[in-house]
């Protein structure tokens, strides 16, 4: 993370005047385990952390992204103890969050097969960057980080213009760099937008079967190698299957990033 980040989270955690440590001078070792299975994501984050205080060694630390069982340590530290004990929770947090992200994307990744799965812009203010990373790390694309990446018309820009004429206002703000991706929720709508000359097209809260429909009809019309399809809502791991095998090209997961359990991770100090 940027100099400026990390000085802020730690100023959030710590208060703008941290405190004298309590443990004055002495000198620890700490290891922190992860209490579960799991994918590992926040570890450069939080060496980054607890190297910002003074004397803090990094002696081992597992990558980002790989996969760890229980009881696994991910990170030891050598240094200061009010230090490591300072940067505690916060690189715990970061950890904890960022790894359960990863671990749950891994776990659509590999339910899915080879359809790409995708996080959405549900995510934490502040927070939705490193949030994003994580879906990197378990595999997952993180779809726009903001409203600038692409041009997407929403179901609400629909009732306002029409599908027409919001693709049309869509294609001046794109130009030619930028990529336009349409929400539908119709069958007849998804032929529309496709003639229209959309890059992508999200089902929104389509079953399988309307799914299936669609891509039917944009063979028909010689339409489909020239559309992503996007499905998307209410998609969990007990039906994601029966998603990618519609053949669609990308599932876009809110839950990724808005439910995702943290992993259970821990610091202990070994001496």
């Amino acid at each position: 993370m940027m100099y400026r980040e990390l000085e802020y989270f730690i100023a959030e955690d710590a208060g703008e005047d941290i405190y004298p440590g309590i443990t004055g001078n002495r000198h620890c070792r700490a290891v922190i385990k992860a209490n579960e299975p799991g994918v590992m994501a926040g570890i450069s984050e939080a060496c980054q952390i607890f190297k910002y205080f003074d004397n803090t060694e990094i002696i081992h630390q597992v990558t980002d992204g790989a996969l760890v069982g229980k009881n696994t340590t991910i990170l030891e530290t050598s240094g200061r103890a009010d230090g490591t004990l300072k940067g505690e929770r916060l690189a715990l947090n970061f950890i904890g969050r960022m790894s359960g992200i990863a671990t749950l994307t891994n776990t659509f990744k590999k339910l899915a097969g080879n359809t790409v799965i995708a996080a959405t812009r549900k995510t934490t203010p502040g927070f939705r960057k490193f949030e994003k990373k994580a879906v990197i790390l378990g595999g997952g694309d993180p779809h726009r980080y903001n409203l600038s990446d692409m041009v997407m018309i929403k179901d609400n820009h629909i009732k306002l213009l029409g599908i027409e004429q919001a693709v049309k206002n869509a294609k001046k703000i794109a130009g030619f760099t930028r990529k336009i991706e349409i929400e539908i929720e119709q069958i007849k709508d998804a032929v529309l937008a496709a003639r229209l000359g959309v890059d992508i097209i999200m089902l929104d809260n389509c079953t399988p079967e309307q799914i299936r429909a669609i891509m039917e009809l944009l063979e028909k019309e010689n339409l489909r190698k020239k559309i992503t399809l996007e499905a998307s809502g209410s998609i969990n791991t007990k039906n994601i299957k029966e998603y990618a095998a519609t053949g669609v090209d990308v599932i876009s997961i809110g839950s990724l990033t808005h439910s995702a359990a943290w992993l259970d991770v821990s610091m202990s100090i070994l001496s």
